[in-house]
Parts: structure tokens; C-alpha cells; sequence
């Protein structure tokens, strides 16, 4: 298993919120996070915003504003 650069870890932090990473992928990134502080603070930022982002999706109604009425 070959060592992370910070740029791949990142990349990885990404794609994990979307898709199932691989085995392979999975141990590296946890491997590198076990290293890496600032990439560990960023996996932290990346899972907050990913995890508010849901919450916001169930809360925000369809339509922003209402379409039917006089705008006066």
C-alpha cells in the first residue's frame, strides 16, 4: 500500500461522502488520516457540511416562495 499525498486523501474524503470506496482505498485513507492532522480536520469539515447539506435537503420546502399569488 502506497503512502497518501495530502491532494489524493482529499480526493478520497470526497468521493467516500457519494460512493463506497474500495478496500484498498479505504485503508490507505484511514492510514493517511491516522498521520495527517490537517487532513484529519478536514475529513471532519468535509463529513459536517455533507451532514448539514442532508438535514437542509428534508427541511427546505420545494418551491422557495409562492408562485400562485399578486407579488404586490
Amino acid at each position: 500500500m502506497k503512502m497518501l499525498m495530502c491532494r489524493e486523501a482529499t480526493r478520497l474524503m470526497s468521493k467516500r461522502l457519494d460512493v463506497p470506496l474500495g478496500i484498498q482505498e479505504k485503508m490507505a485513507l484511514k492510514f493517511h488520516l491516522a498521520m495527517c492532522g490537517a487532513c484529519k480536520q478536514c475529513n471532519k469539515q468535509f463529513q459536517l457540511m455533507h451532514d448539514a447539506g442532508r438535514v437542509l435537503e428534508h427541511q427546505t420546502p420545494t418551491t422557495p416562495f409562492d408562485l400562485g399569488g399578486d407579488s404586490r
